[in-house]
């Protein structure tokens, strides 16, 4: 099967980018200004030594189709089976059987979606996005060497994810674009 494209970044940034990885998993605040691509979603791993973390931000439009809140019923129903498969991050994101891992908490923020903190914003009518937070506790999360995403197979829009991985043996960047569903953890 085709795996992701690996780039090692530069020991100096390293640090900074450690440092960025655990305020992004720790608050997964939305993020004014980001970059906006329909196809293309950010997923960032971080992996310790009792917990996998994975955020996802993403347009709506790679999940529903169109990025604004539901006007009709398909819509509606649309949304809540996007929602579900979410609530599902087993389901999305398979961690390597040898770490141990099993999904402690899910957490989505959507304002268009009325979900999480983003609920109470008003819903944009354009480029709404949707930001998913998916902890895992793990028995072993170090010895994790790989996730199988299923975000491809749940979700036909979304062509590509750009990854930033954070783990005990280094931080690293890296593309998965469909078909791969693996991220390696290990250089």
């Amino acid at each position: 099967a085709p795996r992701a494209r690996m780039t090692t970044i530069p020991h100096r940034l390293a640090l900074a980018l450690a440092l960025c990885a655990a305020a992004l998993l720790a608050a997964a605040p939305a993020r004014a200004g980001k970059a906006h691509q329909h196809g293309l979603a950010r997923l960032d791993i971080a992996v310790d030594a009792s917990r996998v973390s994975i955020v996802l931000d993403t347009p709506l439009d790679n999940l529903l189709g169109f990025e604004r809140a539901p006007r009709t019923d398909a819509e509606r129903q649309q949304a809540d089976a996007a929602v579900a498969l979410l609530r599902d991050g087993g389901r999305l994101f398979r961690i390597d059987p040898a770490a141990g891992c099993t999904l402690a908490k899910v957490e989505l923020a959507s304002a268009a979606l009325k979900l999480g903190d983003a609920a109470a914003a008003p819903a944009p009518e354009g480029h709404a996005d949707l930001e998913g937070r998916f902890d895992f506790d793990c028995k072993q999360g170090g010895r994790a060497a790989f996730v199988e995403v299923g975000l491809f197979e749940a979700f036909k829009r979304l062509q590509r994810l750009d990854l930033q991985l954070a783990t005990p043996r280094g931080q690293m960047k890296a593309a998965l674009q469909r078909p791969a569903s693996r991220v390696a953890l290990v250089r």
